[in-house]
């Protein structure tokens, strides 16, 4: 069924490793309390991009991608906090 969709979406199934790639990662960095913001905020852009394709390119229905958009945004409002952390630990604070 995935290979269909990201068929549907022409851009390879180059997208599809890289979609897993990255969902993989943070959801790992999520198990990380230092790493859970930037884990949230990834899979929170990742969920919204595939909502995005859903609704132009596949069609159905974008509901799914879209809860879990929400629910990876509550976790990053959640540890916002730690952003400023994670932040002043690369140097940009």
């Amino acid at each position: 069924m995935m290979v269909e969709t990201f068929d549907a979406i022409g851009w390879g199934q180059w997208f599809r490793y890289l979609t897993a790639f990255v969902e993989l990662g943070a959801a790992t960095m999520l198990w990380v309390p230092a790493l859970s913001v930037l884990g949230s905020s990834m899979l929170f852009a990742t969920m919204v991009c595939g909502a995005l394709f859903h609704v132009f390119v596949i069609g159905p229905s974008a509901v799914p991608a879209l809860v879990l958009a929400v629910l990876c945004g509550v976790m990053f409002w959640i540890d916002r906090a730690r952003l400023a952390l994670f932040m002043a630990r690369l140097g940009f604070v």
